[in-house]
């Protein structure tokens, strides 16, 4: 699998987490227990840290990076769901960023809190806990997010992620 050092920016990447063979961490990447990165996904850390907590997944095709300002933190049970764009925003835990999503620079989204899919959510917003910000530019709902929607996302990938490192097997 593709996991580089990019001078003394070394990943760390916790022994209970699984990364894809074709996920591609660079850098100053922190990736905590039980999450997983899947097929695509690349963590470039190369400006700033990357910080993923854990039982947190990053689906496929997600690109997260950072500004040499602002850090790129994901928290503990997140879900990351497919081609989404993370770039130097904080996402609390048990959080949910729903497929194609773009959270930008400084957004924070609180625990509890969905970004719906496809939604665009520019820099400097702030999406309380709880709520729901959909549409291109976002609009925060709040009050709307459904956690058990998140919770069955964290449980459903960390299942996954246990059956990829035990069964995954490349066949030419």
């Amino acid at each position: 699998m593709p996991i580089y050092a990019l001078g003394a920016q070394v990943p760390e990447i916790d022994a209970a987490a699984y990364v894809h063979p074709d996920a591609v961490i660079i850098g100053s990447v922190r990736i905590g227990p039980q999450s997983s990165v899947w097929p695509g996904a690349v963590l470039r850390g190369d400006d700033g840290e990357i910080r993923i907590g854990a039982r947190t997944s990053v689906q496929d095709g997600s690109v997260l990076h950072t500004t040499p300002d602002d850090p790129t933190v994901v928290g503990d049970e997140c879900v990351i769901g497919h081609i989404v764009h993370l770039e130097a925003c904080t996402v609390h835990d048990r959080a949910m960023i729903a497929n194609g999503a773009i959270v930008l620079h400084r957004v924070v989204v609180g625990t509890g809190a969905v970004v719906g899919a496809n939604a665009v959510v520019l820099s400097d917003t702030d999406v309380p806990p709880g709520a729901l910000a959909v549409g291109a530019p976002a609009v925060v709902k709040p009050g709307r997010a459904r956690m058990e929607d998140i919770l069955r996302g964290v449980e459903t990938y960390v299942a996954r992620a246990a059956r990829f490192a035990a069964d995954l097997r490349r066949i030419e």
